[in-house]
């Protein structure tokens, strides 16, 4: 097993319709539990191992952490020109987490707390994450303006480009969080630390 707390990304058709001021939305947040057996830390992480969410890359992590997103948009053609009036995302954000099958003994059961405490403030990051990109594509559509563009053609091409660099950006950010929090003296490390070596 790669021992590392991943993120996806699934973003969703552009939509013409709604509105609504940036600050009117929030995000809807899940958990989905996966089940974990063992009796003891190393167990546990080896059951981690073994049934933890498949990455695209093939292997396994720990945790992860995906989202979709699709957005209400309505734009106004001005004469020639085309504008981005408003914006609404819906936003659906998911946390796949380890859950401990069957009760743990009294220092395990403490250990396992601990561990997914610490994977599950790790994860809320990149939920964090998720939800400033957002908002900065919204910072940087809405009242999007076009000239020459009656049929609000190339507009749309311009919040692609706009969109890919912001979507670029957070995953960067979530790539680099992971290799501060799994390489040594990390905190995801020291957790897996903790929970195998059992203090």
């Amino acid at each position: 097993m790669k021992a590392c707390i991943a993120y996806g990304l699934i973003i969703a058709g552009l939509m013409v319709a709604g509105s609504a001021a940036a600050n009117e939305w929030q995000p809807v947040e899940k958990v989905q539990n996966y089940s974990v057996t063992g009796k003891n830390g190393p167990e546990l992480y080896e059951s981690i191992g073994a049934r933890g969410p498949k990455l695209a890359i093939g292997v396994r992590s720990i945790a992860h952490t995906s989202f979709a997103l699709t957005w209400s948009r309505k734009y106004e053609t001005r004469g020639d020109t085309c504008v981005l009036a408003s914006a609404r995302p819906k936003l659906i954000i998911t946390y796949v987490l380890p859950k401990a099958a069957n009760p743990l003994p009294g220092p395990v059961q403490g250990n396992w707390n601990s561990f997914i405490a610490g994977v599950t403030e790790h994860e809320r990051v990149h939920g964090d994450y998720i939800i400033d990109m957002v908002r900065k594509i919204e910072a940087a559509t809405v009242g999007l303006t076009v000239p020459g563009d009656p049929k609000c053609r190339k507009i749309r091409e311009e919040m692609t480009r706009r969109l890919g660099a912001l979507s670029n950006e957070q995953r960067q950010r979530s790539r680099d969080f992971d290799r501060e929090e799994l390489n040594p003296g990390g905190n995801v490390h020291t957790l897996i630390l903790q929970l195998v070596n059992g203090g």
